[in-house]
């Protein structure tokens, strides 16, 4: 560079290339006479190719780096050389990234290095991608938690058939590759992604071996067992109907006798760490099932949607409750086992449509009312469900996602059986659902903790 520019890399590295020689080699009209005398009265060679490999700057903010390091690593000099190169693309070929590599040698071997205006606007827009797509990652990096606006930049894009319904154009941008690997079936289509989904984040709730069936994003049956059989039949039998054509999802291994059990029902979706060999062989029996193994990663902490002529932003509800979180506020007590099936409950409850109840007995799904207008209505439909399944509700928990604004909803839960209920609390007629279940023996816990989920 420095036999362009006649001057030497100063400010321990900070200034290298932004000089009139580089620029104004990059930034030439070729077609402008006036523009190329001036490069012939500076004695500034025209450059039609710029190639540059930025700074790692999220990278170095992934290793832990101290702040110092880090604004090291914000380039000047190469972002600039992107930008010039991209805004000149009549006459200049620029590539900013690694991955372009492999596409730019094809053009030099079959082209002799021509490249047609179509080819390099692909490049510019490409180069453009990439110096946006940095910017966020510093502005992210300076604004911390409180950004003082909405921006988002995901490289990975994947085109689906199309979104949540036919006539509707859909895409994924995100790497689905970094926490999945699809063994076999079809391509995942928009509300294959809602309902994975619901089912990773509902399954990362449990330790102990759990089995999960959802619907549009719900949970139909949920079953914890020490053995996966149990959990899976159990989890079955919690709604059977509803189970043909959900999701599938285990937080253990797959193995053969389980895969032929669930081999009889029709499902699009089954998601578990690993399978073995017997159960992959079973599972592959139908071409089109989606057979997906879970790897570790993290999922996404921060929730955004699109909203009238803006978009709205919010932390992930990550808040699971533990023994410790409730407060006894009735005479009775609930019993160990009790507490154990309303943590139970309230995990299933937190990842359900509201106005959501949920209704568990022995760590399993027994029946849920979701996504209705009116908490009453919402334990209605679970009961009924229940009772329709020939589920017995005496000794079981019941769970809401909200406070019960009237007393109603417990006296309709006792009746039915119910004898222990989790709910944050908070309603100014608390004191009414608190007496009711006094004078019937019915045990209460508020946590304090909302979870609603639209």
């Amino acid at each position: 560079m420095e036999g362009l520019t006649s001057y030497p890399s100063i400010l321990g590295g900070r200034v290298k290339t932004l000089h009139p020689k580089v620029f104004g080699g990059i930034l030439a009209r070729r077609e402008q006479d006036s523009d190329l005398q001036q490069l012939a009265e500076f004695d500034i060679p025209e450059i039609d190719l710029v190639i540059v490999d930025l700074y790692p700057f999220e990278e170095t903010v992934l290793s832990g780096a101290d702040d110092q390091s880090i604004i090291e690593k914000i380039d000047i000099g190469g972002i600039s050389l992107i930008r010039a190169a991209a805004k000149n693309y009549s006459d200049v070929v620029v590539v900013s990234s690694r991955n372009q590599y492999a596409e730019l040698l094809v053009l030099l071997d079959q082209d002799g290095g021509n490249t047609s205006l179509e080819q390099r606007r692909h490049f510019a827009m490409e180069a453009f991608n990439v110096s946006s797509h940095y910017d966020m990652a510093i502005f992210s990096y300076f604004a911390g938690d409180a950004p003082m606006a909405f921006k988002s930049s995901v490289q990975h894009q994947k085109k689906l058939r199309y979104g949540e319904n036919p006539h509707q154009q859909g895409a994924y941008y995100g790497d689905f590759d970094e926490l999945f690997t699809q063994l076999h079936g079809k391509e995942i289509s928009y509300n294959n992604l809602l309902d994975i989904d619901a089912a990773v984040s509902l399954i990362d709730e449990f330790s102990d071996t759990t089995f999960a069936i959802l619907k549009h994003n719900n949970a139909c049956g949920v079953a914890s067992r020490p053995i996966l059989m149990d959990a899976w039949k159990n989890a079955l039998a919690g709604d059977p109907v509803s189970a043909f054509g959900g999701i599938l999802v285990a937080n253990v291994e797959i193995t053969g006798d389980v895969a032929n059990e669930i081999n009889n029902l029709f499902f699009e979706v089954i998601i578990a760490p690993s399978y073995t060999a017997e159960a992959l062989a079973v599972l592959k029996t139908k071409k089109n099932r989606i057979i997906i193994v879970k790897k570790e990663g993290k999922l996404a902490t921060k929730q955004f949607r699109s909203l009238l002529n803006g978009v709205i932003v919010q932390d992930k509800d990550l808040k699971s409750e533990v023994k410790s979180d409730m407060s006894v506020v009735t005479d009775v007590a609930p019993t160990e086992m009790q507490i154990n099936d309303m943590i139970f409950a309230n995990k299933l409850v937190k990842h359900s449509k509201s106005n959501a109840i949920v209704l568990a007995k022995d760590g399993m799904l027994l029946a849920s009312g979701v996504g209705q207008t009116s908490r009453v209505d919402a334990l209605k439909h679970a009961i009924e469900k229940a009772e329709n399944f020939g589920f017995d509700l005496r000794g079981a928990v019941m769970a809401s996602d909200a406070y019960f604004p009237f007393a109603d909803s417990v006296e309709i839960a006792r009746q039915a059986g119910i004898v222990a209920v989790i709910q944050p609390g908070g309603s100014v007629r608390d004191k009414n659902s608190i007496d009711f279940c006094n004078a019937n023996g019915v045990s209460m816990v508020f946590t304090g903790i909302r979870h609603f989920k639209h």
